[in-house]
């Protein structure tokens, strides 16, 4: 399957782009597909790609002694995963899996920010949507927290 424009602006995250903009998106961009419980991404494993998924769901998990894995939230159509191919030290900060069979789009990371360095509107607009991925993912983060604490604290 071949990502054209129409696909990319049938996409949330990049709503509003202009036609130069989502050509050049499509020109860096692919399908990938994983099974269902495939690990996608590593925490502390280099971030050189994202994703904007077109069907499934990921859960994103951050890792704890043992193997364990903490959940910490599920990602489905139209969500984007993986922010940190755009900021220094381009490390994961969580692993992700797919929980369901998925299909994505996939980007080079590396090959946007060069982009995004010749092109400076698509790097604003790209670090516009990024950075509120990021506060997103954060404030759900907190949430989670906070409920976690709220129900240590309910009497059993």
């Amino acid at each position: 399957m071949k990502i054209t424009t129409a696909i990319l602006e049938a996409q949330p995250f990049l709503k509003g782009m202009t036609e130069r903009q989502l050509q050049l998106l499509a020109e860096e961009s692919m399908l990938a597909e994983f099974k269902a419980d495939e690990r996608i991404i590593y925490e502390g494993g280099p971030a050189n790609r994202f994703y904007i998924i077109l069907e499934g769901r990921v859960g994103l998990e951050s890792p704890v002694l043992d193997d364990e894995a903490v959940p910490l939230q599920i990602l489905g159509k139209g969500d984007v995963l993986g922010w940190s191919w755009l900021f220094p030290p381009y490390r994961w900060h969580f692993d992700a899996r797919a929980v369901t069979p998925t299909k994505a789009i996939f980007f080079y990371g590396t090959r946007l920010r060069e982009l995004c360095e010749k092109n400076h509107d698509l790097g604003y607009e790209l670090m516009k949507r990024v950075s509120e991925i990021v506060i997103q993912r954060l404030q759900a983060a907190r949430s989670e927290s906070v409920g976690e604490r709220k129900n240590l604290l309910l009497p059993m």
